[in-house]
């Protein structure tokens, strides 16, 4: 349960979770802020399994949370673990149980996809190799697997790194705005998988997306999360 700070700032997340099962992610006393600007003080959180959606206004906090979940950035103060491996005390561990994909552009942006997936394999061995083309499939990447990721557009090099993302099987997948700049035929398979991580019971998926999820985000329960700014 997210413990409410007193702010202006709300961001909510909505999630198709199966609250009874253990969380994934726990939260203790999460501490944050720009020069200037403070972003979160004291938040506490335990994310459970499923679908949660991140939404709030440009520059209300939810990249920069992502980031600090995804070991990005470094709190200024606060407890981070994933099915109790710390953050702070085993980062290599704890990294290992996460997968961020940020709206920027891809890491690596030297290699070729396949080589970037095999990059991927290394750090994140229970990578799931057939999910992986099917999703190479689904997202119709076939034709974009010899150019290096700095000569795809940005709609390409977000959906290898969307396939990365589906098939890695982390307990914690980060997604800051996986919808952006994809064609109709890519956009309608999120969806469809996003559904699918909704009924999760071994992974919990933090979607930040000012896009809806399609049918993963309808009936969805809102959890409100208080930000400072």
């Amino acid at each position: 349960m997210a413990t409410p700070l007193p702010t202006s700032v709300q961001m909510s997340v909505s999630a198709l979770a199966p609250a009874c099962l253990p969380a994934i992610l726990q939260v203790h006393d999460l501490s944050f802020s720009y020069p200037g600007r403070p972003v979160f003080t004291g938040w506490c959180a335990d994310i459970h399994p499923g679908l949660h959606w991140l939404r709030g206004a440009n520059g209300s906090g939810k990249s920069t949370l992502l980031k600090l979940l995804g070991g990005a950035l470094p709190p200024l103060a606060g407890r981070l673990q994933v099915q109790g491996v710390d953050a702070d005390t085993q980062p290599l561990q704890y990294r290992r149980r996460v997968f961020w994909c940020g709206p920027g552009a891809i890491a690596f942006e030297h290699l070729r996809a396949p080589e970037y997936f095999g990059f991927l394999l290394g750090l994140y061995p229970q990578l799931d190799t057939t999910a992986l083309q099917a999703h190479i499939q689904g997202l119709g990447l076939m034709p974009f697997t010899r150019p290096r990721l700095r000569e795809l557009s940005t709609g390409t090099q977000r959906k290898v790194w969307l396939a990365a993302a589906l098939a890695v099987a982390t307990p914690l997948v980060l997604l800051d705005e996986p919808l952006n700049a994809l064609d109709a035929a890519s956009l309608a398979y999120v969806h469809a998988q996003l559904a699918l991580c909704a009924g999760s019971a071994t992974q919990a998926w933090l979607v930040a997306s000012h896009e809806a999820l399609g049918a993963a985000g309808l009936d969805a329960r809102p959890l409100q999360l208080q930000l400072q700014q």
